[in-house]
């Protein structure tokens, strides 16, 4: 056996253990990033060290400092599992190691990207002829899409930003529900457009669509974007797309949806009535590695017009071996990247359109079970309408709240993250994982109560 089969084998072994321990392992880490270091050394070896040896000594050492994210009892932020094909998937793509931005260097990465393109257009009910870049994750989706919005209200303005820049062009505006997620900022201040122009939303995070019209009639002419959401991050509400898109529209605005975990519902046919009119939109971005399980990482960045997206996006290199039809690289920020198609390719085929839409269906029907149970608890309070993933409560006031908080993640059993919502402290509770069951929900729920009782 060669050195690198001895460190393949090793790390095989180490992840088998891993993924069988996670039923029963506490779910938050238990050791400090210290005391991994200790572990790990931190001193650099002057002499070499077999890779095997290497690959034990990075698992036994890491091992107590990991959160359990892939167990079925991790609800905090919205961060889902890995579904098994996609794994292992992952896995062929670390082996085959390759560089997958040109037709022609990889086609197989190509045939994979394209397939998997045409499928989510298909099963998240978007215009087919739509450009699907992959990137690392829903915060770079969000800048992607943004920026081909930018490029293309300003190339309608007159000005071409691709070759003149931003300064001394025209502004451009965005407008934005107060509810929208804080990676929509973060892509804006990347883009060099600042902060967007906020308008009312209700008490489930949707846009007010009269407060949107009034926005957009009596702000200055020029360029605009309208962002809207598809999955409040605290209610897992969707905007009114219907109404929305088309006030934009007569804006001439272009619209993008930040769906990083929401979009998904369009592939339920028992919850895509929550996407109904989001296809009119010009951008979409989503994170396969919420909903959908697919390994870290793998944004996925839609827009209708492929020409907007490879005039934003496209790169020019004499090095480089451009294909007539286009090249992956066409689509997203970065030059160098994993193939990250392939895995989503694997989830997709082992799931199938049902196994998908399933999915969806089971992790609503395990967040309505949550709400159902908080709601019967003595002195908890279930505050938003849960509409898809998302739960969120409260436990009277914000410094019990806290306290139960606090007592769930010490006893282990499970991992849910707090938030601050409406000015009110809240257990924040999502649920994102392929491989959470009932016994999962009903183990959280006994957790929580124990935690409740004593604080």
């Amino acid at each position: 056996m060669d050195e690198r089969e001895a460190a393949l084998r090793q790390a095989h072994g180490h992840a088998v253990r891993w993924l069988a321990s996670l039923s029963d392992r506490p779910v938050p880490a238990r050791a400090s990033v210290e005391e991994i270091v200790r572990a790990l050394g931190a001193e650099l070896p002057d002499a070499p060290s077999t890779p095997a040896d290497v690959v034990d000594l990075l698992a036994t050492a890491c091992e107590p400092g990991l959160t359990a994210f892939p167990s079925g009892r991790f609800y905090g932020f919205v961060i889902g599992g890995t579904e098994p094909a996609a794994l292992a998937a992952d896995w062929l793509v670390g082996a085959w190691d390759q560089n997958c931005v040109m037709r022609a260097v990889s086609p197989a990465y190509t045939a994979a990207e394209e397939i998997a393109e045409a499928w989510l257009l298909d099963l998240l009910g978007l215009p087919p002829d739509s450009a699907v870049g992959f990137t690392t994750g829903a915060t770079m989706a969000n800048f992607t899409c943004l920026a081909a919005g930018r490029d293309t209200v300003l190339r309608r303005a007159g000005w071409n930003a691709a070759h003149d820049g931003l300064v001394g062009g025209p502004p451009v505006r965005v407008v934005a529900g107060r509810d929208r997620h804080m990676s929509i900022d973060l892509a804006l201040r990347y883009l060099g457009l600042g902060r967007p122009e906020l308008v009312g939303a209700d008490g489930e995070g949707r846009i007010d669509p009269g407060a949107l019209r009034r926005a957009l009639a009596a702000g200055p002419p020029g360029p605009t974007i309208v962002v809207l959401q598809a999955g409040d991050i605290h209610s897992g509400a969707f905007d009114p797309f219907t109404e929305t898109v088309r006030i934009a529209r007569e804006a001439d605005a272009w619209v993008h949806v930040d769906g990083a975990f929401g979009l998904w519902a369009a592939a339920s046919p028992a919850h895509a009535h929550l996407t109904d009119g989001c296809a009119g939109a010009d951008s979409w971005a989503t994170d396969a590695h919420k909903t959908l399980n697919v390994p870290y990482d793998c944004g996925l960045a839609i827009v209708r017009d492929p020409s907007a997206l490879r005039s934003a996006m496209g790169e020019r290199g004499d090095y480089l071996i451009q294909h007539e039809h286009g090249d992956p690289v066409d689509k997203v920020p970065e030059l160098s990247r994993r193939g990250r198609a392939f895995t989503v390719w694997a989830a997709l085929r082992s799931l199938g359109r049902q196994g998908v839409a399933d999915l969806v269906d089971r992790l609503c029907r395990h967040a309505g079970a949550f709400a159902a149970g908080l709601g019967a608890m003595e002195g908890a309070t279930v505050l938003n309408d849960v509409v898809f993933t998302q739960v969120c409560a409260a436990f009277g006031d914000d410094a019990r709240t806290d306290r139960v908080l606090a007592r769930l993640l010490d006893e282990g059993a499970a991992w849910i993250s707090g938030s601050t919502w409406h000015g009110r402290r809240v257990m924040r509770i999502s649920v994102s994982n392929w491989s959470t069951t009932d016994e999962d929900v009903a183990r959280t729920l006994d957790a929580i109560r124990r935690a409740s009782d004593g604080a």
